[in-house]
């Protein structure tokens, strides 16, 4: 049993996956804490998507160097994330349909960046579908540096970020900074994302967002309570999903939010059948 579990650590690149998955784990599950209590999913799925452009220009312009893809990533997400709040701000047009318009032009221009690329299938797909066993020892170093200013921002403005999630009328009441704190939740989001890109890319990106702080949701309505099983749930998926994706040989990322997927269904069973004996 020890050698099943010991076994794949014998390898750097297991090592330097497992790290990021924990770091990523982490760091999504606390801030899809907020995604999931003010009902940004759907911004957080677009917000994923509309940095596609941003990893094409990157690949274009200096190939695949993980450091530079990074900051492309980051620029697109924040601008894009800006680009939707400066949409919805004057009331005409709803959120959903800024998130909309946005998100379908940012991903057609990522894939016609992309279709310019002719080995594309080889060398993008997994930023698509994730490639923790790919992670380096300088995207271990962005991952932590980001991560931490990430998890700090949030320890900071924890109050705020909880009166304004909780009860949005009472945050104006107390006069604070909402469009402060709007789009400083929104640069976290789009942070979260790009640091778990080379993780669960792409495609999945949402369902770490959001399928941990779900589960935690399910359990229990504190706020930092909710956070804390947020983030055992995405470490354990992390963990896991790495065991299953080094034994079975599927792609790490699917394998990761599968579990996440079968916790956060095992814990709604339990629930229900939990209320039909109360």
């Amino acid at each position: 049993m020890s050698e099943f579990f010991l076994e794949p650590f014998q390898y750097a690149f297991m090592q330097r996956g497992l790290i990021a998955a924990v770091m990523v784990g982490i760091v999504c599950a606390t801030v899809g804490v907020y995604v999931v209590l003010r009902g940004m999913a759907f911004f957080g799925n677009a917000l994923a998507h509309t940095i596609l452009p941003g990893v094409a220009a990157g690949y274009l312009v200096s190939g695949t160097s993980g450091t530079a893809l990074f900051w492309w990533a980051l620029v697109t997400a924040i601008l894009s994330s800006f680009g939707i709040s400066a949409m919805t701000q004057s009331g005409r047009m709803r959120e959903d349909t800024a998130i909309g318009i946005i998100f379908a032009g940012m991903f057609a221009l990522g894939i016609a960046l992309i279709s310019s690329v002719r080995s594309y299938s080889t060398d993008l797909t997994h930023f698509l579908f994730g490639n923790v066993l790919g992670v380096s020892a300088g995207d271990l170093w962005l991952t932590a540096i980001f991560g931490l200013v990430i998890l700090l921002v949030i320890f900071l403005f924890y109050k705020e970020f909880m009166v304004l999630s909780f009860d949005p009328v009472l945050a104006k009441t107390l006069r604070l900074p909402t469009r402060f704190l709007n789009h400083l939740l929104l640069v976290l989001i789009a942070l979260a994302i790009v640091v778990s890109l080379q993780t669960v890319g792409v495609a999945l990106m949402v369902a770490m967002l959001v399928t941990p702080a779900a589960t935690a949701q399910l359990v229990t309505q504190r706020l930092w309570k909710m956070m804390l099983i947020s983030a055992a749930i995405a470490v354990l998926s992390g963990v896991l999903g790495l065991f299953i994706s080094f034994y079975v040989s599927i792609a790490s990322g699917a394998a990761i939010v599968l579990i996440a997927t079968l916790i956060f269904i095992l814990t709604l069973g339990f629930q229900r059948l939990r209320e039909s004996f109360s």
